[in-house]
């Protein structure tokens, strides 16, 4: 059975309201940046949404935040989003700050089927409030829980027909660790789906065992930043 998708939106079609997704990339680099405008067609709603970053007004996450597409966020830095900024404040969206750390730790954990780990990264902070703590050698822990998570989706560069990947510079952040923790794993492709055993065993950064769909997204020449500085007008 092929892994591939049509298109985006059929990619997404299944997703319903109230899932989980994880979003993978760093800042704007390296994000599925096609999935998540199929996703704001659809109109899927109550999403809680993992992500480094809220994106940025008009843009990736931003989109979905403009449409109310989103009941929660999971986030580590989220200064560049106005429309967020917005419902933050007027209370219309739940926010929960996780420092990057330990954002990673969480989903790594959740892929390694890890239930939880101790961590010294925000003792004695606003973080800290309602978590149980715990003394090794002398130093404050607090207990933080992983994310396993319903669905993840990410970008990749390259990839074959098993759905082995291979990312580019910066899809390296986030992007593989997010699929190990995710039940199910959508991929948007930047080139042309290869042979299975195409890629070099040594080459693979992320096994085909993790992902379920894959679509390929069409050429983009101009790139990330023209398009952001259009949305942010």
């Amino acid at each position: 059975m092929t892994k591939v998708i049509e298109s985006a939106d059929a990619a997404v079609a299944l997703i319903p309201d109230g899932a989980t997704i994880m979003m993978g990339g760093f800042g704007l680099a390296g994000i599925p940046e096609n999935l998540v405008a199929a996703l704001h067609r659809r109109g899927t709603r109550n999403l809680t949404i993992v992500s480094n970053n809220a994106g940025v007004d008009g843009f990736g996450i931003g989109l979905l935040l403009k449409n109310h597409q989103v009941r929660k966020m999971i986030s580590t830095y989220v200064g560049e989003n106005k429309e967020f900024e917005r419902q933050f404040l007027q209370k219309e969206i739940d926010v929960e700050l996780v420092p990057q750390g330990t954002f990673s730790e969480r989903i790594r954990a959740g892929g390694a089927g890890i239930a939880a780990f101790y961590t010294p990264t925000g003792v004695g902070t606003l973080i800290a409030e309602g978590k149980e703590t715990r003394e090794f050698n002398g130093r404050t822990y607090l207990l933080e829980h992983a994310l396993p998570l319903d669905y993840a989706f990410i970008r990749a560069h390259r990839a074959d027909a098993f759905g082995n990947l291979r990312f580019r510079r910066s899809q390296r952040n986030f992007n593989p660790v997010m699929a190990m923790a995710a039940r199910v794993v959508i991929a948007e492709v930047e080139n042309a789906i290869e042979p299975a055993g195409a890629i070099d065993p040594d080459d693979v950064h992320l096994s085909g065992i993790f992902v379920h769909r894959m679509v390929v997204i069409p050429p983009d020449p101009e790139g990330i930043w023209p398009k952001m500085r259009e949305a942010r007008r």
